[in-house]
């Protein structure tokens, strides 16, 4: 029977996990079991794995929607930096009576719109001036974070701290009610997308549009699609679901702008992605793995270094890239 290249990546990655364990003196047994039992055992981390996944299946999904549309989103740390700086901004401008009905949409707008816009910036300029997605990406991603410490530094930033001012009380969102953790209901709507993307991608026309421009771009258009459009507003959604996961960090966690906040999701969404397959529910679950890894690998740093577990999401990548090369050639 034939095995998904994410499954067979999933067992190296562990075999090669197991094998640095030994070269740091320890069990795999033991760590990997220890890892589960103490993740599993305690509803801080559950909630700590739920938080951390809630970000990445929306910057797993900001991936995996371009992929499938044969372009390569690399910007979403650009698209959810500029996510989390619009909905602080605008969070802590509303009046701090702004009842939740009002303030919450408002805020999520404000991060969807200005992932959007970063998005769509870069599909623009792949199809208008020919310019390389992922070149573009790159270089947006330093200047939205240069851009955002400026700011933060000179209009946002108090007290000689990183941090801005709160956003008004009803733009929170309420926390999950997990011993405290940082786990909150922004995972609806990450759940939300994810049920939304699967839909567009497997019932509308439009999912099928974009699917076609991925696989031949040519034949699509040969066929009256207009690819150019197509990867304008497929790059213009990914960047607003980007921009949707700065809900999490704003809204649901510190309620203020920080300096770095939500680093590092948008990077490990592609993992998300990939590892997923880029099916919106493999992104979600594979969300959870990466989340899963994060925490546990803190949860027995008694045991092996952190560093250890950091390595293994980078070598989950590599081993999803050798699998599917491998699994093609079969």
């Amino acid at each position: 029977m034939k095995r998904p290249a994410s499954v067979t990546a999933l067992l190296a990655s562990m075999a090669i996990g197991s094998v640095l364990m030994l070269i740091v003196g320890k069990s795999p047994g033991h760590v990997w079991w220890s890892m589960v039992t103490s993740v599993c055992g305690d509803p801080y981390l559950v909630g700590q794995v739920l938080f951390k996944a809630t970000a990445l299946t929306l910057t797993g999904l900001a991936v995996s929607i371009p992929l499938d549309a044969g372009l390569f989103n690399i910007g979403g740390e650009a698209q959810l930096g500029a996510g989390v700086f619009a909905s602080a901004v605008v969070g802590a401008a509303l009046p701090g009576g702004t009842p939740a009905v009002i303030a919450i949409p408002v805020c999520v707008l404000a991060a969807v719109l200005a992932g959007a816009a970063v998005g769509g910036a870069i599909g623009v300029l792949r199809v208008a001036r020919g310019a390389h997605e992922v070149i573009t990406s790159i270089m947006l991603n330093a200047v939205v974070a240069g851009v955002v410490l400026v700011e933060g530094m000179h209009h946002i930033f108090q007290g000689g701290t990183t941090t801005g001012p709160p956003i008004a009380r009803g733009a929170w969102l309420p926390g999950l009610g997990l011993a405290g953790s940082a786990a909150n209901t922004s995972i609806v709507l990450a759940a939300g997308a994810v049920a939304l993307v699967w839909w567009l991608r497997a019932r509308t026309t439009w999912g099928q549009a974009w699917l076609a421009v991925g696989r031949d771009p040519e034949a699509a258009r040969s066929v009256g699609i207009d690819v150019g459009r197509v990867q304008i507003w497929v790059m213009t959604g990914a960047g607003a679901l980007a921009g949707l996961a700065a809900t999490s960090f704003v809204m649901g966690h510190k309620h203020a702008l920080e300096e770095g906040l939500g680093r590092g999701a948008g990077l490990l969404g592609i993992s998300a992605a990939l590892l997923g397959r880029l099916h919106p529910v493999g992104v979600a679950v594979a969300a959870l793995l990466l989340g899963f890894l994060s925490v546990g690998g803190l949860a027995v740093g008694e045991l092996v270094p952190k560093e250890l577990t950091e390595m293994l999401q980078g070598v989950v990548v590599l081993a999803i890239a050798v699998a599917a090369a491998w699994e093609r050639r079969r």
